[in-house]
């Protein structure tokens, strides 16, 4: 059986292969930074507009993930009003606002994910993170973003201003299928993308925390007994950091 169901789950490996053959040197950096934020006491906030939102719910707050998530998530930059936030991605000045509610540390990292990068919140996000002193991640399409204007006055898109920068190996446009008779590309791969680095950091920001002596804070489901002693008592440490739990 070879119906398009089988063609999108083949391509979207081939996505993730990609990844492992071509950005793991990144994830490594990337891990390293906030592996050493984390032991010097930060946390690690993350921003999503549009559908890179769900990428900052799949690090936050979840069975076998990282406690110290700082994320700085809007409703209103949401995928459930696209018109709306849409409109609000390309809008210059929220980014600015956004930080100053969340108050992200100097010294601290923060991952901005944007599949094209070239909005002014994503764009804004970078620049307004580096003057506040935090090191930059970017979970990004290069491919996208190069085959895309910019929409930032700067002419500068997010993978021009990230410290450092993971290419989640999407295309322009996202969807990776085309299927006869349909008159566009279906099955965007940038959400299983975007969730296969991320946890690929989460899994090695411990390890390195481990390997450096430091018990690595990670959430236990709820689901299993003890858990949620074990949860409260990690939480504690990061009270006052947490916009979304304290």
């Amino acid at each position: 059986m070879s119906n398009s169901s089988y063609k999108f789950v083949e391509k979207v490996t081939e996505v993730l292969n990609r990844i492992t053959e071509e950005q793991m040197p990144n994830i490594e950096k990337a891990a390293q930074a906030i592996a050493k934020s984390l032991m010097d006491g930060g946390v690690l906030n993350i921003f999503g507009s549009g559908h890179s939102h769900m990428l900052v719910e799949e690090a936050f707050h979840r069975a076998g993930g990282l406690v110290p998530i700082n994320p700085l998530n809007q409703q209103y930059l949401s995928p459930f009003n696209p018109g709306r936030s849409g409109r609000l991605e390309r809008l210059p000045g929220i980014a600015d606002i956004i930080l100053d509610y969340y108050k992200p540390q100097a010294g601290e990292v923060i991952i901005i994910i944007s599949n094209s990068g070239i909005n002014a919140v994503p764009v804004e996000m970078a620049l307004g993170a580096k003057e506040r002193g935090l090191q930059v991640v970017a979970i990004t399409s290069i491919e996208h973003a190069k085959g895309a204007p910019a929409r930032h006055e700067s002419g500068k898109k997010l993978y021009e201003l990230a410290d450092i920068v993971i290419d989640n190996c999407g295309v322009l446009g996202d969807a990776l299928l085309e299927v006869e008779g349909v008159p566009a590309k279906l099955g965007p791969s940038s959400t299983i993308a975007g969730a296969t680095i991320i946890n690929a950091i989460t899994v090695r920001v411990a390890e390195i925390m481990q390997e450096a002596g430091v018990t690595p804070p990670v959430l236990l489901s709820q689901n299993m007994e003890g858990a949620a002693d074990h949860n409260a008592q990690l939480l504690k440490q990061y009270a006052g950091r947490l916009k979304w739990i304290s």
